[in-house]
């Protein structure tokens, strides 16, 4: 751990030497003591030259070294000296930040106000937890809207138990820690903190999207802790059982169907989705995607979604598991169905980092983008808004929750 403290002191020394004339180069000027009767003579002007591309380079190492999954004794003292070191930049220095994952938007991205959060990593808990699980999101207004929205339905549908918080994404809890101050806890964190304040009945409502990777690393931690407890009870995520092939469908899924096209197309100004088809335009809704062999569930829904009715409603994937929901895949599927226009909208419970730049973003890779470059829409809209803002999908995860107690 001294090694580490010793790296982030000469970054920070680094830095502020670096910084001390404002990113500009300053002049001085001595002069020589005066002869008897004789002009001063004056000393030629030296120039202290800052290192500008130095100084980024040395905030990007302290934001690289933050942006992992693994928390260390260090991980507080690094987040610190992180949020320092970029505040002592001038604008253009922060403007030349750039790191394996570093860039201005690490601390520069206005992303909403982080106060309207509300971490729940309070003590106090009592003997009744219900600890909602969720990915994470750095976003602060999608934090607030999404993630926030659902934790508070669950309160308020069970005030006898105490609601908390944990994230999975090690490297979004220090992101969030290092730019607004916001401690949020990780599973581990989590558990133990319920372990120490004497809990004795846990619930665990995962808001994640199926039955994972994230799902089953939650799992191997509550695991690992469960005889700490006189019982834990854990709920299903939001579209429940993935089941075994494309056509499998369950209640669950139909439900978010329902909610997410509705609220779509609500947004879009249409009555329903087939007012919208009837205009000649198809719903794309974008989720993540995963190697795991819960990426069927992407399928199923494409399956619900016939079975709905929604013909002009498509699912795809971020990482294009499966194949057919690649974006290149799904541009293709609208083309030959016929539609002109385009909704793209996230099937994610959180409207964060994939849909502002995966979706809605101005690179040439985003989706937004690429339905633009294929030149066969006439118009293209986005909707920023996450699976967890809809008031039908936080019920369904308090029904979630409910069933596990009634199971237990």
């Amino acid at each position: 751990m001294k090694q580490v403290n010793g790296m982030i002191a000469l970054l920070l020394v680094a830095v502020m030497l670096l910084s001390a004339c404002g990113g500009t180069a300053a002049k001085t000027e001595t002069t020589a003591a005066p002869k008897a009767e004789t002009a001063p003579a004056t000393v030629p002007a030296t120039e202290t030259v800052v290192d500008d591309q130095a100084a980024a380079d040395a905030v990007a190492a302290l934001i690289d070294a933050i942006y992992v999954q693994q928390r260390t004794d260090d991980t507080d003292a690094q987040c610190q000296a992180a949020k320092e070191a970029w505040d002592a930049l001038t604008d253009e220095q922060k403007e030349l930040v750039e790191g394996e994952n570093a860039d201005p938007d690490y601390f520069g991205r206005d992303t909403g106000d982080a106060s309207l959060d509300d971490p729940r990593n309070a003590d106090g808990i009592g003997e009744k937890e219900i600890l909602v699980v969720s990915f994470g999101t750095s976003f602060n207004d999608s934090r607030v809207a999404d993630i926030k929205s659902i934790e508070d339905a669950i309160q308020e549908a069970f005030p006898d138990w105490s609601v908390r918080r944990a994230f999975t994404a090690q490297i979004i809890i220090n992101h969030i820690q290092a730019r607004d101050g916001e401690v949020i806890d990780n599973m581990e964190q989590a558990l133990e903190r319920a372990i120490a304040n004497g809990v004795k009945q846990l619930v665990v409502q995962p808001t994640h999207l199926m039955h994972g990777a994230e799902y089953d690393e939650m799992m191997d931690a509550i695991e690992a802790v469960a005889d700490k407890f006189e019982s834990v009870l854990v709920a299903e995520p939001l579209l429940g059982e993935v089941g075994s092939d494309a056509t499998v469908i369950n209640a669950d899924k139909e439900a978010v169907a329902k909610a997410v096209v509705a609220d779509t197309a609500a947004d879009g100004g249409f009555a329903d989705a087939a007012a919208a088809a009837a205009e000649g335009t198809a719903f794309v809704l974008m989720g993540h995607g995963t190697a795991h062999v819960a990426k069927v569930t992407y399928s199923q829904m494409q399956t619900q979604m016939h079975q709905l009715g929604y013909d002009n409603v498509f699912v795809g994937t971020v990482e294009g598991e499966p194949e057919e929901t690649s974006c290149e895949a799904v541009i293709e599927a609208v083309k030959a169905a016929g539609y002109k226009n385009v909704v793209l909208r996230p099937l994610m419970v959180v409207a964060g980092d994939h849909a502002n730049n995966d979706m809605a973003g101005d690179e040439e890779d985003s989706w937004k983008s690429m339905f633009a470059a294929a030149g066969c829409f006439d118009k293209i809209d986005t909707q920023i808004s996450g699976l967890g803002s809809i008031e039908a999908v936080q019920a369904l995860y308090v029904a979630h929750t409910q069933t596990a107690l009634n199971e237990g």
